[in-house]
């Protein structure tokens, strides 16, 4: 079995305890900093009282940011295979 890790992370002000792969290690850590940057913006920016609803925010802003990532990833394969189709067309034509 691999070696694990245990971490504590701390997301707006509550900790949480992992047991983690070393590999796993520094995403948690930049994704949890992310997190907290992101709720400290959110807090400055609207006047929200309760921390779910910041969480809740913050948790919509992360999930439309990889939708939307996943949406463009999607259009560029599209893209790309159409090119290279009509590549693969021009230079079949050539070795006629």
């Amino acid at each position: 079995m691999l070696d694990t890790l245990k971490i504590k992370l701390s997301i707006a002000d509550r900790v949480y305890p992992l047991t983690i792969q070393p590999a796993q290690e520094e995403g948690l850590r930049k994704a949890t900093q992310q997190i907290n940057q992101m709720i400290t913006r959110l807090e400055q920016s609207y006047s929200v009282k309760d921390k779910q609803d910041v969480l809740a925010m913050c948790a919509l802003q992360l999930a439309s940011q990889n939708q939307q990532k996943q949406i463009d990833d999607t259009n560029l394969n599209k893209t790309l295979q159409s090119r290279l189709s009509n590549l693969d067309d021009l230079l079949n034509n050539i070795a006629i």
